[in-house]
């Protein structure tokens, strides 16, 4: 009898959403003894035919799963990703790339939880602290105060990104840790953000938010501040664009409490009369000098009553495009270009300092091996003391 159960090769390959064909062409598989390579794994599915391991291996690769995964009597449990909270009811968006990432930051998460453990790090008393009973504004002006959040010192920022290094510190200072995770460690995984905006793991521990890094860096700031509620409410899941479900709704009034407030959005009453075109115009450059994107304006507008559901979803389509078009051109720059930014300067801002410090300590008190340190810090073993050397790490 087989160690390989047919129906574990069948669910790896249809969570990892691949037809036949599709897998039989990327795990290589040629025409052989007058069959198809789709033939060829449909008689491995069918047990007909069992894999070797090197197959096993590719497999491995091309699903993205752990080879153990392959040695077991049945399919495991779909992957908890906690609430999903970019959906209506009944509808269910797929992605076998989120799938893996989910896995990989939970998995990261476990680690870091470990290593606070073992610094016997005390509970953080504002997760799961609150309910969406409490008016949006309450819990923007507690957020803030927690936070030692100032807006001023925010937008006296002179990049949008010092801006968002400078939330990032309050938040990752308060025991929260920030990642920018938006691929499984490759551009051509790629996750956009129609598919995702940002994840919240809620833990009294070790807290974790992850922003996908594909979206505009001005949309940085208000998905950390987005993911921040979810915790405050002691959820985990995943974020969108949904701005329909009622959660989703409620955590963008409160981070959009502290980034905007009303009396902000009154400066742009003047301009509301003017075309679509040139009202997007101001609107621009009323978002960079408060230090947010453009589409979180155009929704606070909206949510404040200032312009209608059309406006805001015409407006919101246009800065889509734009920043779509800007990434192309961008892409392409990188492309015809030979250099590009520093590896570990791209690892250490995608991490985080805070995650940084912790390991830089767990490594120096003997708690955690390089082996778990670089998995927590998505580096190969070799590289984790180039990471953790750079000036800062510490």
């Amino acid at each position: 009898m087989s160690a390989i159960q047919p129906r574990i090769l069948t669910w790896a390959r249809e969570t990892a959403g691949l037809s036949m064909e599709d897998a039989a062409r990327v795990l290589g598989f040629a025409e052989a003894r007058w069959r198809t390579g789709a033939q060829r794994l449909e008689a491995m599915e069918l047990g007909v035919d069992e894999p070797t391991r090197a197959v096993l291996v590719k497999m491995a690769k091309a699903y993205r799963r752990p080879l153990l995964v392959f040695y077991l009597a049945e399919p495991p449990q779909t992957d908890d990703r906690g609430q999903d909270f970019r959906t209506l009811p009944c509808t269910e968006r797929f992605n076998p790339e989120l799938d893996a990432l989910v896995r990989d930051i939970k998995a990261r998460q476990g680690l870091i939880r470990a290593m606070l453990e073992d610094e016997q790090a005390a509970p953080l008393d504002f997760v799961n602290s609150e309910t969406m009973a409490l008016p949006a504004r309450e819990l923007a002006a507690r957020i803030i105060a927690r936070l030692d959040f100032s807006l001023a010192e925010y937008r006296a920022s002179k990049t949008v990104d010092e801006a968002f290094a400078y939330l990032r510190d309050k938040i990752e200072a308060s025991g929260v840790y920030v990642l920018l995770l938006g691929n499984l460690g490759s551009h051509h995984t790629n996750i956009p953000v129609e598919i995702f905006r940002g994840f919240a793991l809620s833990d009294k521990i070790a807290p974790l938010i992850a922003i996908n890094d594909q979206d505009a860096r001005s949309a940085w700031p208000f998905t950390a501040l987005h993911e921040l509620v979810h915790l405050w409410l002691g959820q985990t899941g995943i974020s969108g664009a949904d701005h329909e479900n009622v959660v989703e709704r409620y955590c963008n009034d409160v981070a959009g409490e502290i980034l905007l407030s009303g009396s902000d959005l009154r400066q742009l009453a003047p301009a509301l009369k003017l075309s679509l075109p040139e009202f997007a115009e101001q609107l621009g450059q009323f978002a960079a000098a408060h230090r947010v994107s453009r589409a979180m304006a155009a929704y606070k507008l909206y949510r404040a009553g200032m312009i209608g559901k059309a406006k805001w979803a015409a407006l919101d389509q246009r800065f889509r495009e734009e920043y779509q078009q800007s990434k192309r051109q961008e892409a392409e720059k990188h492309r015809k270009s030979d250099g590009g930014p520093n590896y570990y300067v791209v690892r250490r801002h995608r991490v985080g300092h805070a995650l940084l410090r912790l390991v830089r300590r767990s490594l120096d008190e003997g708690t955690i091996t390089y082996t778990k340190a670089s998995r927590v810090l998505g580096v190969k073993p070799r590289g984790v003391e180039p990471l953790l050397s750079m000036r800062g790490a510490r």
